[in-house]
């Protein structure tokens, strides 16, 4: 896996390098941090207690080629709608989230077995992100970069490809015994021998973004940017019940991810 996200980061840097070396676009860099809360197999579908509970943590490094401005001239582009309203984002990121069951079937009035596997389950994730996103600014980037303490509104697409870290245990005992497992975590699913699973492994996921930027100075920027991010599977969590038999599990692993930036614009 190492070599999968070593590999990853020459291509996705080599490839920000060749196009400032073709072309001479300016460079931006930052980081950014936040609330994650991850939509999963743990809980239950649209609940708030659930929405609050499974959250936790990211942050990343992010660069930008900014194609409205040329370091190599210490200069302007020429002027196209293009160069003044996109960026591209290349991002190295992590998150991790503490996963349990909230909701009305864990609720303290339910006393049955079940109630009490759902109980004693606990889960985590923990996710490398590298990937790109297109950022496109309504309002001129010219404009916003001239004006101190000027709002620069964005809404961005774009792909990650992933590396997940996924556990799933219980407070009962070991996991796969009709003792310590709710009945349907014990269906056999995608060829594994049950519906959880404690395991590494890679996934693709698409990546959409609203947020605005705050002009702190002439090199540096403030960011707020929320996040919707979809995994291309439902073993992120480490959870997922056989689709065929338990219908109500109809969707892969996504996350909202709100998070606050500092950029410094490089000369």
């Amino acid at each position: 896996m190492l070599k999968q996200i070593t590999l990853s980061l020459i291509l996705l840097f080599g490839f920000s390098n060749g196009v400032n070396a073709q072309f001479g676009f300016s460079h931006e860099v930052g980081i950014i941090a936040g609330p994650v809360a991850f939509q999963s197999d743990y809980g239950q579908r649209y609940d708030l207690t659930t929405n609050a509970g499974n959250t936790g943590i990211g942050v990343g490094l992010i660069h930008y080629i900014n194609f409205s401005y040329k370091a190599s001239c210490n200069c302007y582009t020429p002027d196209n709608y293009f160069n003044d309203h996109f960026k591209l984002r290349s991002e190295l990121s992590y998150n991790k989230t503490e996963l349990k069951h909230f909701g009305e079937w864990v609720s303290p009035d339910k006393t049955s077995v079940g109630a009490d596997q759902l109980r004693a389950m606990r889960g985590s994730t923990a996710v490398t992100n590298i990937g790109v996103q297109l950022e496109y600014f309504p309002l001129s980037i010219r404009k916003f970069t001239a004006e101190i303490g000027s709002l620069g509104p964005f809404i961005s697409l774009g792909g990650q490809f992933s590396y997940y870290n996924a556990k799933a245990s219980s407070t009962l005992g070991p996991l796969g015994t009709p003792l310590t497992t709710f009945p349907k975590y014990l269906t056999p699913t995608d060829n594994r021998p049950y519906g959880f699973s404690t395991e590494g492994g890679t996934v693709w996921s698409v990546v959409s973004s609203v947020g605005t930027r705050y002009k702190l100075s002439p090199l540096r920027d403030l960011m707020l940017d929320v996040r919707f991010q979809y995994y291309f599977s439902n073993w992120v969590d480490g959870l997922n019940p056989n689709p065929a038999i338990y219908k109500e599990n109809k969707a892969n692993d996504w996350l909202v991810w709100v998070n606050v930036g500092y950029i410094y614009h490089l000369q």
